[in-house]
């Protein structure tokens, strides 16, 4: 008898969403082979809910309904219900995420899916409310009504779990029998993304507002690798919104989760470590650009907050902040005006309010958000000295009240994309404390690996074996990002490691891509590519860059050869995907096209600053010590050698080489020159 004892045993996992819910009067199980076993042991159908710690409606609906006695007692009686954390297993969500807008619904977060007693789904939504309201029936209403229908139809319900079981498979492990991969698909795409831009408040058009960080890669590179200018200043103007908008929190630094306005006003106040992951990135090439300080002070408020509240013992990073705090969301980041004046006094108040707004929109039901929407020049208040101490003095008076809380495990892929963005923004800033961030975090992953095997989550109590394919592609991004940083041939090494775990464990039959989940996963009722943008880019597009990076690190034909018949497996598993396509479309044209710079340095020639501060994720960077007459030849990529006794820079895109700069003034013109 696999039946497990019919209470909560959600007390003793890792995961801090979990443990959430570990006092809830629900008979939680986490997902697992004896939670599904009993399950069928039963016959009885799952409730399966998928949240994350920083959700507030998932917060709403544990407050509603899943602390609610009378809510709890039908959901005992009627389902073995499964509690997953999103964050600790992806393959999970994006399943039956997936199963849900198959059904015609609208995804979000808590999922709330139903399945048969072997997992496959056949009914589901997101939040319930308690009651009746929103136009959405009660939960008790709910769980009834499903408990009925499985009875009374169930090889109706039975068939159509089949059917959506073999829909979801289908899309998300698709063949890779589109059309080829053609020179203009990335083209087209950029374009497609370009007339769905806001020209005025920039990101996508409409609300909510998201970073949508994956498509502004897409733009970026377009403007990199083509000259598309527009597309280049759509990127910008976006980013100065969002950074100016309610979205950033202009005192302790750092991009909340979206603004529900389609103004980057009002956020949802969660704050994730991947958005300001992909923020760093997209914000150091908008200052190499444009020069505007506004991008070099967000940065460094970024990095501030991220040493600040997001470091745990070890080095690693935390995943996330809550949206709520005292039970109400955003509590911990508005201000009135009044409050203000009280820190700073009346005639301090007016100043920093000449720079920064507290504007409280329309049905908007807390204190106004702090902003600098309306400011005309971004920049120079936010590095006024005088503003600078003004914010650190709110500042120190909003850690005095309540604080949201933290979820303290560390995600590899997530820390993965964190390190890669601090090793290229310690080189552009000439920050050896952000590189060094960098490394101690890489270190604090490294140690926590079983052999080659990476885990997924790290816990102080727990470490979430086997990890996904996305963690070892950010791992071996993050790897090639420190040695570009340090020179360090140690982080080469671990890439290659890691490399040869990806290719044990995750890759399929044909050698021509990889799973999301390790060939050893017991748990997962399907395997699943990971070819999906969500917030970050999928799974395939990191493994697509990290290959195409390493082997360009590393001079590593066969690797690109390897990379190239990937990204066109991938492109053509998406060819018919209506969404979710731009990280794949993005890493796919850099493994095409990409871009190589080797500089070989000399006395105060000043190449190795140039290049730093022009940061590209499409090119890889690799720096010799020159000026010895014994330093001998390197091969160039169009099979071409060079003397390593002569400074100078070659820029190389796929086979061919550029002729040489000698001068730091020449390879700063080349490197802003798009192309």
């Amino acid at each position: 008898m696999t039946v497990l004892p019919a209470s909560n045993l959600l007390a003793g996992e890792s995961s801090p969403y979990l443990r959430q819910h570990a006092d809830n009067p629900v008979n939680w199980r986490p997902w697992s082979a004896a939670s599904l076993a009993e399950a069928k042991e039963l016959q009885r159908p799952i409730l399966l809910s998928v949240g994350y710690a920083a959700c507030h409606w998932c917060h709403v609906m544990a407050h509603e309904s899943f602390e609610d006695d009378a809510v709890a007692a039908v959901m005992n009686r009627l389902f073995v219900n499964i509690k997953v954390d999103r964050e600790e297993r992806p393959d999970i969500d994006q399943i039956y995420m997936a199963a849900l807008t198959a059904m015609g619904e609208q995804g979000g977060w808590p999922l709330t899916m139903f399945l048969t007693p072997d997992a496959r789904p056949f009914w589901g939504g997101t939040y319930f409310p308690r009651e009746a309201r929103y136009g959405r029936p009660g939960f008790i209403q709910v769980l009834e009504a499903v408990a009925r229908t499985w009875e009374e139809r169930r090889s109706e319900l039975d068939r159509s779990a089949s059917a959506l079981s073999d829909h979801v498979r289908a899309r998300l492990a698709p063949p890779a029998d589109g059309p080829l991969f053609g020179e203009g698909a990335f083209r087209d795409y950029a374009k497609a993304i370009h007339s769905s831009i806001d020209p005025a408040k920039g990101g996508l058009r409409g609300a909510p507002k998201f970073p949508n960080a994956p498509m502004m890669n897409v733009l970026r590179l377009s403007w990199l690798l083509d000259g598309e200018a527009s597309h280049r200043d759509a990127v910008v103007h976006s980013l100065r919104n969002m950074l100016a908008g309610g979205i950033y929190d202009h005192l302790g630094g750092g991009l909340c989760r979206y603004s529900t306005d389609d103004s980057w006003l009002v956020p949802h106040f969660e704050k994730m470590l991947y958005d300001n992951a992909q923020l760093i990135d997209l914000a150091g090439w908008a200052y190499a650009e444009t020069g505007d300080e506004l991008f070099r002070v967000r940065i460094e408020e970024t990095m501030g907050w991220l040493s600040r509240e997001m470091l745990v013992p070890g080095g690693g990073f935390a995943s996330s902040l809550d949206a709520d705090s005292e039970g109400e969301e955003g509590r911990f980041y508005l201000w009135t005006e009044a409050e203000i004046a009280d820190v700073l006094g009346r005639a301090d108040a007016d100043r920093f309010l000449s720079s920064y707004q507290v504007t409280a929109p329309a049905n908007w039901e807390g204190d106004p958000v702090l902003h600098r929407l309306a400011a005309k020049d971004f920049g120079p208040a936010d590095d006024d000295p005088a503003v600078r101490a003004m914010k650190s003095r709110l500042l120190e008076a909003r850690e005095r009240r309540v604080r949201p809380a933290r979820d303290d495990k560390v995600l590899v892929d997530w820390n993965g994309m964190t390190i890669s963005a601090l090793a290229r923004a310690g080189r552009q800033f000439g920050r050896n404390d952000w590189i060094d961030l960098a490394a101690n975090a890489f270190r604090f992953v490294t140690e926590s690996a079983d052999g080659e095997r990476l885990p997924h989550s790290i816990s102080p109590n727990r470490r979430l074996f086997p990890g996904l394919a996305s963690d070892y592609a950010a791992m071996i991004g993050a790897a090639v990002s420190l040695c570009e940083a340090t020179g360090d041939q140690i982080h080469v090494d671990r890439a290659w490691e890691w490399m040869a775990a990806l290719d044990r464990w995750h890759a399929d039959e044909a050698a021509t891509g990889y799973y999301l989940t390790a060939s050893d996963a017991a748990d997962v009722p399907m395997r699943i590519r990971g070819d999906v943008d969500e917030a970050t880019p999928s799974a395939t597009s990191l493994v697509l860059e990290a290959m195409t990076r390493l082997a360009m690190l590393t001079s590593d034909a066969t690797l690109h050869e390897r990379v190239l018949a990937a990204a066109d497996a991938a492109c053509r598993r998406i060819a018919s995907q209506r969404y979710g396509q731009a990280g794949i479309l993005h890493a796919a044209e850099i493994a095409r096209r990409p871009r190589k710079l080797i500089v070989v340095e000399g006395p105060d020639t000043g190449l190795v600053s140039v290049a730093n501060r022009f940061p590209d994720r499409a090119r890889t960077d690799i720096v010799y010590a020159g000026g010895r007459s014994d330093a001998g030849r390197i091969t160039l990529p169009d099979g071409s050698t060079i003397d390593l006794s002569t400074p100078g820079a070659w820029l190389c895109m796929g086979q061919t080489c550029l002729p040489p700069v000698r001068a730091a003034a020449e390879l700063n013109a080349l490197l802003r020159r798009p192309g």
